[in-house]
């Protein structure tokens, strides 16, 4: 027989949020963005102007 008893609390409705929704934050990937596009320039430079 199913047992429909409200004794226990029912399961939390929120998912624990991890790195993955980290990430996908607009400014998190912007900063990121600022940071990749300033290593690639640095290096370019490195590479064809030294």
């Amino acid at each position: 027989m199913l047992d429909t008893s409200r004794d226990e609390s029912p399961a939390p409705t929120e998912e624990p949020r991890g790195c993955l929704f980290a990430l996908s934050q607009p400014p998190l990937m912007i900063f990121l963005a600022v940071i990749g596009c300033l290593l690639l320039m640095a290096s370019v430079h490195d590479l064809f102007l030294l």
